[in-house]
């Protein structure tokens, strides 16, 4: 759990309410804090940048099923 006070901003998919993506980074750590409520206490990701981008870069690229 990170120590330092996170700065949590929502998804910009999100249309309304908490039940989104919300991220936060923490420079002390480098790493990067996601969770899908509004909720800072609830259960959060922690990651690297690094692994982040290729997660993002890997969901790009395939085909998504709808």
């Amino acid at each position: 759990m990170p120590t330092t006070q996170l700065t949590w901003q929502k998804s910009s998919y999100c249309p309304e309410g908490n039940s989104c993506v919300h991220i936060a980074a923490d420079p002390a750590t480098e790493t990067l804090h996601l969770t899908e409520t509004g909720d800072s206490t609830g259960t959060i990701l922690t990651t690297t940048p690094t692994a982040f981008r290729t997660l993002l870069h890997t969901l790009k690229k395939e085909t998504h099923r709808g």
